[in-house]
């Protein structure tokens, strides 16, 4: 695996591990005590983006440590893996 492949790789895992750690932890406007007028009560009282980013790349670190550790022992192989993703037909 190249170079650029792999960092490739690691932005598409880490932006996908993105979208999904985002939710967690946020307490909307409406759930706190704290509503400032004007504002969506849907809206994060505390956003906590800095976490949020350090858990994804912690995350997307892991995953894609596995997935390379697999890819280099040659438990699936790259040929396998295409043909499962397009059958012939």
């Amino acid at each position: 695996m190249q170079i650029t492949t792999a960092i490739a790789i690691y932005f598409l895992i880490w932006w996908i591990t993105l979208f999904a750690v985002l939710p967690f932890g946020v307490r909307s406007q409406h759930e706190g005590e704290g509503y400032a007028p004007g504002t969506d009560p849907g809206a994060p009282i505390i956003a906590r983006i800095g976490m949020k980013l350090v858990w994804t790349t912690v995350v997307a670190s892991i995953i894609f440590v596995i997935l390379a550790a697999t890819y280099k022992s040659g438990v699936i192989e790259p040929a396998a893996f295409v043909a499962w993703l397009i059958p012939a037909r």
